[in-house]
């Protein structure tokens, strides 16, 4: 799993961050790394006022192989926490994600003329 990192230019970028967002993602994601490609993540920092969570931002897009990308946010009064609210609510975002399309591949309804038909076939003999 490849990990990118971009910041706008009111962060200052430094080693401690970078190995700070890598662990974070690494591990919260270690579940989904056979699957995920690429991770990017967008820090950045506003003065937004309306923003009653803090004005520290980080979006996470998870590139999964077959699949659109998959994208979380998180808003918070620091960065670290940003980046680790980011975090989990991608995991959810990609287990639910995942977890439909495992879901359909099992069985349970199948689609027929884009209508769900019962998976038990019926001879018709009484």
């Amino acid at each position: 799993m490849e990990i990118q990192i971009n910041n706008d230019h009111s962060i200052e970028r430094h080693e401690a961050l970078t190995t700070h967002v890598e662990t974070v993602v690494t591990d919260t994601l270690a579940r989904f790394s056979q699957q995920i490609t690429r991770v990017v993540v967008h820090l950045s920092e506003g003065k937004d006022s309306k923003s009653p969570t803090g004005d520290h931002r980080c979006m996470m897009e998870a590139r999964i192989q077959g699949h659109p990308p998959i994208v979380a946010n998180d808003h918070a009064t620091n960065m670290h926490q940003a980046i680790i609210g980011a975090a989990e609510k991608l995991k959810r975002a990609i287990d639910s994600a995942l977890g439909r399309l495992s879901a359909g591949a099992k069985g349970g309804e199948r689609i027929v003329d884009g209508l769900a038909a019962d998976t038990d076939e019926t001879t018709g003999d009484d």
